[in-house]
């Protein structure tokens, strides 16, 4: 087994008044050479955006793309003529395959919205585009890792364009929970939303996170109640 341990305080930042961004790893401005991706698991940005502002029509081709609100409500748009808001305990994921437009803003005028967007190398180029949005419920993620995002097309979970899994866990404090790698030779890149665990051994809190690859199993000891992001990529 080895792991990686990042600190959320030791996280790129960049606040441009209307954007609060945190970045896991090298993006925009931010350029760290130890932090430019993990496997095939390129972005990792925890945004705060102020109410009614966003992110205008912009490109992208050749990503697979994951947004995970964790307050606030968003709004979505794009080339393909998806139009849409998505809330907390609904995820978006988008192939931008060979390439498309969209705008994400904050579709609220008086509160702040937090987002977790998350972007993933692909697994074959050039796809068509590809658009989805699913509610997956408190009681989906109570207790066990729950499968949001899979290399399959099934109802329960959201397709990606790579053999990448993406879980997420809410747990009461006091328990232990292992996490089965799914895809054999892939890593973990595990994110702790909130609260405090113990992932083999390293003490994790809020926002911190831990690459863990060469292993099977990954073993939490959540001290207190917790949310659990486990983002599964091939390491090459």
């Amino acid at each position: 087994m080895k792991t990686i341990f990042h600190k959320a305080s030791n996280r790129g930042h960049a606040d441009h008044g209307w954007l609060n961004a945190k970045h896991s790893f090298s993006f925009a401005s931010y350029h760290d050479p130890s932090k430019v991706h993990f496997g095939l698991l390129r972005v990792l940005n925890d945004d705060i955006v102020a109410p009614g502002m966003g992110f205008g029509m912009h490109p992208h081709d050749n990503m697979e793309i994951v947004t995970i609100p964790l307050s606030g409500t968003l709004e979505h748009k794009d080339s393909m003529g998806n139009i849409g808001v998505i809330r907390p305990n609904e995820i978006q994921a988008m192939s931008a395959g060979s390439g498309l437009m969209h705008s994400e803003y904050n579709h609220s005028k008086t509160e702040e919205i937090n987002l977790l967007q998350i972007w993933v190398f692909p697994k074959e180029r050039n796809i068509t585009p590809r658009y989805d949005q699913r509610i997956f419920s408190e009681e989906d993620k109570k207790g066990k890792f729950k499968t949001i995002v899979a290399p399959i097309k099934a109802d329960d979970v959201m397709w990606i364009n790579q053999d990448a899994y993406f879980s997420l866990g809410k747990f009461d404090s006091e328990t232990s929970v292992d996490y089965k790698i799914q895809h054999k030779g892939n890593g973990a890149y595990i994110f702790v939303v909130e609260g405090e665990a113990n992932i083999e051994g390293n003490k994790t809190g809020k926002r911190d996170a831990i690459g863990i690859w060469e292993t099977d199993s990954i073993n939490f000891k959540i001290a207190t109640n917790s949310e659990v992001l486990v983002i599964e990529v091939p390491m090459n």
